[in-house]
């Protein structure tokens, strides 16, 4: 079986809720981060044998398959084909997945795999909500009710107060995360870490009707200290998290482009970085967010590898228990963990955080000089993917 190799990775930078990127369409997002890709790499549109996009809202702005969409508001040709993909806030890491699993068979040689959500546009849950508002159901069925008899629906904030409690994490622990990741975010910003992955959007200012270009993450808190991020109130009576200590809703989109060996000759290009393991697993749904604990053991012990192996590592901050409980079960070096900062600085734009992810992973190795990193995230419904990477 052939490798598959990353040629090219962008990411947009991220828009608050309501902020710089609201005024954009998702699908034109999308299209304009497919022109960045196609264009970083060199590749000829015509190369492209197809487009995988994850995507979580899937619905209005982000209904009727997302990805074609994005594919003809891009200038590829109509004979690109696209498709999208929902694994939750897994959505484009799975996406990448996808992709790899394509070039590694043979049966494509260029694919682009990426992700878009518009929260501002498509509020998170509006697939459920909407549904219930027309009397069409919700997703818990009889048989998942006799399963699950004690669990009125899957939460992801239950979820994230349960790791907190089961790994024994305080509050205090969480705001300090918080903190660091706001810094980090703040060092990579003001050092140019980010310039090389994010591709400048122009925005209209709604005040001034003056054009900008949008290249810094909007969520990031420059002032932010431990005395704000503490002073911020409990989600839920009782609880550990707040919303200083949750991933910030945000629009954006992101993407790699993964081509065989066939596809880096053909595009006369040297690859970033190689797919060295990539993996799913499904866990408990009522916890949820533990998901990538013993997804990142089983990861390495199919690629052979130990913790102390890898480089670099990025493990979505959807909220701070779960990167803490991820480096409390794993043991690994917390100072190669989301070294830029993370989604409770940069934001969590859903189905594009998993190649947002990806697209850090492969410029701080880059960067940095490291060989391996790993990439992990929770999952809707309790599932994780990992991703390895290997430099080249």
């Amino acid at each position: 079986m052939s490798d598959a190799y990353l040629v090219s990775a962008l990411r947009t930078a991220g828009g608050r809720r309501g902020g710089r990127l609201s005024g954009w369409h998702p699908v034109d997002l999308a299209g304009a981060l497919i022109d960045g890709l196609v264009g970083r790499s060199g590749a000829d549109p015509d190369a492209v044998d197809d487009v995988i996009l994850g995507c979580v809202g899937q619905v209005g702005e982000q209904a009727v398959n997302v990805a074609r969409n994005a594919v003809l508001a891009s200038s590829l040709p109509e004979s690109v084909p696209g498709t999208s993909v929902d694994r939750q806030c897994g959505s484009s890491q799975q996406a990448l997945h996808f992709a790899a699993q394509a070039v590694m068979s043979g049966s494509m040689d260029v694919v682009i795999a990426g992700g878009v959500e518009s929260m501002t546009r498509v509020p998170m849950g509006a697939p459920l909500t909407l549904a219930k508002q027309a009397d069409m159901g919700i997703y818990m069925s009889p048989a998942i009710r006799d399963r699950y008899p004690d669990t009125q629906l899957f939460s992801q904030f239950d979820g994230a107060e349960m790791v907190a409690e089961k790994y024994g994490i305080e509050r205090a622990a969480l705001d300090e995360f918080a903190l660091a990741s706001h810094q980090r975010a703040i060092r990579a910003t003001q050092t140019g870490a980010f310039d090389d992955e994010i591709l400048p959007i122009t925005v209209l200012d709604p005040e001034s009707g003056e054009e900008s270009s949008h290249t810094v993450d909007e969520g990031i808190r420059f002032d932010a200290t431990l005395e704000s991020i503490s002073s911020v109130k409990l989600l839920a009576e009782n609880g550990r998290i707040s919303a200083a200590t949750a991933s910030q809703i945000c629009d954006g989109a992101s993407g790699v482009m993964v081509v065989s060996e066939a596809g880096l000759k053909r595009l006369g290009v040297k690859p970033l970085a190689r797919i060295h393991h990539m993996s799913v697993m499904g866990h408990d749904p009522v916890i949820m967010l533990e998901a990538p604990l013993p997804a990142t053991e089983r990861a390495l012990d199919r690629a052979g590898m130990t913790i102390d192996d890898i480089d670099l590592f990025e493990v979505n901050e959807a909220f701070a228990p779960i990167p803490l409980a991820w480096l409390q079960s794993t043991r690994a070096d917390p100072e190669r963990l989301n070294v830029n900062g993370g989604a409770i600085a940069l934001g969590h734009p859903l189905g594009a955080s998993g190649t947002k992810l990806m697209t850090t992973l492969v410029h701080a190795l880059q960067a940095r000089g490291g060989r391996y990193g790993l990439q992990t995230m929770c999952e809707g419904g309790g599932m994780a993917n990992v991703t390895i990477i290997e430099r080249l």
